[in-house]
Order: structure tokens, then C-alpha cells, then sequence
């Protein structure tokens, strides 16, 4: 059906499509494993949100995925220096790279960190072109030093959505991290610990199913009116 018979005016019928499933289950599976980025958010010697990064890579491996953890040691301030120094360009090769990610911080004065927060303002929305996070998983996590809280958690969805990441529904959040991590730097045996396997396994399930699909569920009937030549030379006019 036409979109004059939907009475839609508006609509420019050759950029409106209608998803169809068979487009959508079209793309032949990728047999490499899933490639997950796992950023954390402090830089103290003994970090618990990077020991907690370091069991969930544990998992993940063990379940066929493929793992880089980007130390953040050596990351400028956004817009300090140029997005060529080494350490940026790390971080964002490491996020090309990706299909999924695991972005976990301590919550310090109710917010995540300034840690966590520079190494996703270093990912722009957009590289020559490309969007790096646009259509990749990503799993949240936090790391509290009292009692349980969500904070950090919550504002890393709204990150993840305006990065355009697909953040799947599970999270996990450790209270009084200091008592959950033994001699050796490992996680005890505790629910806490367990939800962080079921973290995981979502994370590994919700990239295999849309990895290989992120581009058509990514294309935009926005995007295909109107030309990033011609988003640029509106959103930059100097007065309306």
C-alpha cells in the first residue's frame, strides 16, 4: 500500500520503506567470535570496577567471546588534546573494532565517574563518516562503595542510547565492592557474582542476534530524506 493511501503528505514515498522480516533475517550469520571492548572507570591501584571488568572478560571469554580491555591511564580530557594522541586513537580503533561492549564505573557523589565519562566523550557519535557505537550491544555495570545503588547505572543507559547502542535490559550493580573481591583480586562466590554471569550471557546473546543486522536496523527513514551534506549545512547556519 502506497503512503497517498495511508493519507500521509508528509512522507517521501521513495525514501518510506516497511520493515519486512525476511530483510531482517536475510544477513548470513558471521562465525567469528563476538568481539566485546569492556571500558572501566578508575585509575586507583586496586580498582574494583576494573577487577569487575576483569571477571566479566573472564566470562565472556568462556563463552567464545573475543575481549580488549582498555586501560584509561594516559587518556587526556576530552577536547585537551587532539583526537591524535595515541591513547584516544586507541580507544577508538578499540571501539570500531567492537560489536558489543561493557562499560562499567564506580558511582562516586551519586553519578559515575569523570574516569568513565571521558572515555565515551573521546567516541564521537561520528568519524569520517562512520559511527563507531552506532548499532553495537552494551551491557552496564557499577561498582558502589556503600550500599547498593543504580545511579551510575541509569546514566549509562542514557549514554548508551545517545551513543545509538542497543543496551540490553540486564545490569549489575555491586554493593560495598570492597568486600566482594578475595586476596587474589577475584570475585567471591555471591548473587552479585552470579548476576554478572547473567549479564554476560545476555550481552553474548543479544550480539550474536544483532551483529550481522545492526545496519538495517540502524538505516533511518531521516537519514535517507535528507543527506549527512545536507544535516551539516542546517544544524551549521549561523542564523535562521
Amino acid at each position: 500500500m502506497s503512503t497517498r493511501d495511508q493519507d500521509l503528505p508528509n512522507v517521501d514515498p521513495e525514501s518510506f520503506n516497511t520493515p519486512i522480516a525476511d530483510q531482517l533475517f536475510s544477513a548470513k550469520p558471521s562465525s567469528h567470535p563476538p568481539r566485546i571492548l569492556l571500558l572501566y572507570g578508575s585509575l586507583r591501584e586496586r580498582s574494583f570496577s576494573r577487577l569487575a571488568v576483569e571477571e566479566a572478560a573472564r566470562l565472556l571469554e568462556a563463552m567464545g567471546a573475543e575481549t580488549r580491555v582498555f586501560n584509561p591511564r594516559g587518556l587526556p580530557l576530552a577536547d585537551a588534546e587532539d583526537a591524535s594522541h595515541p591513547k584516544v586513537q586507541e580507544l577508538r580503533d578499540l571501539a570500531q573494532w567492537s560489536e558489543g561492549m561493557v562499560w562499567c564505573s564506580p558511582e562516586r557523589h551519586g553519578a559515575m565517574t569523570g574516569i568513565m565519562k571521558t572515555q565515551i566523550d573521546w567516541i564521537p557519535l561520528s568519524i569520517g563518516g562512520m559511527r563507531p557505537t552506532q548499532g553495537k550491544t552494551l551491557a552496564v555495570m557499577q561498582v558502589c562503595g556503600g550500599s547498593q545503588s543504580f545511579n551510575a547505572v541509569n546514566q549509562l543507559r542514557v549514554l548508551g542510547r545517545w551513543m545509538r547502542m542497543v543496551t540490553i535490559p540486564n545490569q549489575s550493580s555491586v554493593p560495598k565492592a570492597f568486600m566482594e573481591f578475595d586476596e587474589n583480586d577475584r570475585m567471591k562466590p555471591s548473587p552479585y557474582y552470579n548476576r554478572i554471569v547473567d549479564v554476560m550471557e545476555e550481552l553474548v546473546k543479544f550480539t550474536l542476534l544483532i551483529r550481522d543486522r545492526s545496519d538495517y536496523l540502524t538505516d533511518r527513514y531521516s537519514e535517507r530524506v535528507e543527506s549527512a551534506e545536507e544535516v551539516s549545512k542546517r544544524v551549521n547556519q549561523r542564523s535562521m
